[in-house]
């Protein structure tokens, strides 16, 4: 029987709790999705919004992301929580450092990638996990970046310029309404990165309430291309109803 793929959805897969270790001794609280029974095409790393604003490994996007795309796009999905955020699973070691010890946090994510052979290693990132993606995230490792609803807060012209020089694929999924980077401003200030394709969404906002679907499908068509999308919005097999425990940081 078809099952409507609703919010708290989650489809079959290979879940595991992980935990990475960081090499200024913090232990980070994570998990690995994959698929149930192939190997991954490629594998997203997930970089969270801002913990002091309730970012953290379950925000929306990436719950939905780890629940859908082993099954719908056969990508393995790596979330965690950086330092110091907490979320269901639990609370990473040490404390939020406004983006520079997180550097380390980053780096434990693609160093657990390697370790294992995960494949084709993209970073997405949102809100203040952009920032984590264009400042810590340029690694050999990294295939490309999506950057959804990117403030750039803290990426000076110095990363965008090392980005640029890499060559590798970038998307930047742009809110209409977003409250600090819009469209036609993305569009200028991506300028100098010639690779980096600017997609705007139309009544979307910041937190992108109500529009995974489409963040998914964007997701989906730029690191896994052979996927047709948009995605299936139902499902014809096991699925679960499972409500996380939103936590506060």
């Amino acid at each position: 029987m078809s099952t409507e793929i609703r919010a708290n959805t989650m489809l079959p897969a290979r879940r595991e709790p992980i935990t990475l270790h960081t090499a200024d001794g913090v232990e980070l609280v994570g998990e690995l999705a994959l698929p149930e029974s192939r190997a991954p095409r490629a594998t997203l790393i997930c970089l969270h919004p801002l913990p002091t604003h309730g970012g953290m490994m379950d925000s929306h996007i990436f719950r939905k992301a780890a629940f859908r795309l082993p099954a719908l796009a056969d990508l393995a999905v790596l979330r965690f929580n950086t330092r110091g955020t907490a979320s269901e699973a639990g609370r990473s070691g040490g404390s939020f450092d406004g983006g520079d010890s997180e550097r380390f946090d980053v780096a434990a994510a693609l160093e657990y990638a390697e370790f294992h052979d995960l494949p084709e290693v993209w970073l997405v990132g949102w809100s203040f996990g952009t920032d984590l993606a264009l400042v810590h995230g340029l690694d050999p490792l990294v295939e490309g970046a999506v950057l959804i609803s990117p403030p750039l807060r803290w990426s000076g012209a110095e990363h965008l310029r090392a980005w640029a020089d890499s060559g590798k694929p970038m998307r930047g999924l742009i809110p209409e309404h977003d409250d600090y980077l819009r469209p036609e401003q993305a569009r200028e200030r991506f300028s100098v990165i010639p690779q980096l394709v600017v997609t705007g969404f139309d009544d979307t906002k910041h937190l992108w309430v109500g529009k995974a679907e489409a963040a998914l499908d964007a997701i989906v068509s730029t690191v896994a291309p052979d996927v047709p999308t948009p995605l299936p919005r139902s499902w014809d097999g096991p699925s679960e109803n499972r409500q996380v425990t939103i936590v506060d940081s």
